[in-house]
């Protein structure tokens, strides 16, 4: 069962490492979209803590480095991401679009109280 645990991290990883490079890859279009949801800092900072967060939090999920804490940024930044941009309850696709972001949550604080499993460099 132990590389179950490195399985999930690698899922829940995929996630936030093709998000974050997405934001990479389209800078100018993402910060259009998070000016749009009247966020309480500037769109070009919450931009830069999105892509270190996703990118980063990603990245240590995988190889298994810091996991729990990395867990607990990413759980963090999807919760606030469904709050900021999932809010409409009126809209069915938003409302997928935040129990999406929750049930994530959910799987990184898994791995938040019960760390990376075997197969990483953590070893927890």
């Amino acid at each position: 069962m132990p590389f179950i645990a490195f399985i999930g991290r690698l899922l829940l990883a995929a996630v936030f490492i093709w998000s974050g490079y997405g934001k990479l890859t389209g800078a100018e279009g993402t910060m259009g979209y998070i000016s749009s949801v009247n966020m309480p800092i500037p769109a070009n900072i919450a931009y830069w803590i999105a892509v270190v967060v996703e990118l980063g939090g990603g990245i240590l999920l995988v190889i298994g480095l810091l996991t729990r804490y990395a867990a607990a940024a990413l759980a963090v930044f999807t919760i606030a991401a469904a709050y900021f941009f999932h809010n409409d309850f009126a809209n069915q696709m938003q409302m997928i679009q935040l129990m999406k972001n929750v049930a994530i949550a959910g799987g990184l604080l898994q791995v938040v109280a019960f760390g990376a499993g075997p197969f990483s460099i953590d070893r927890s």
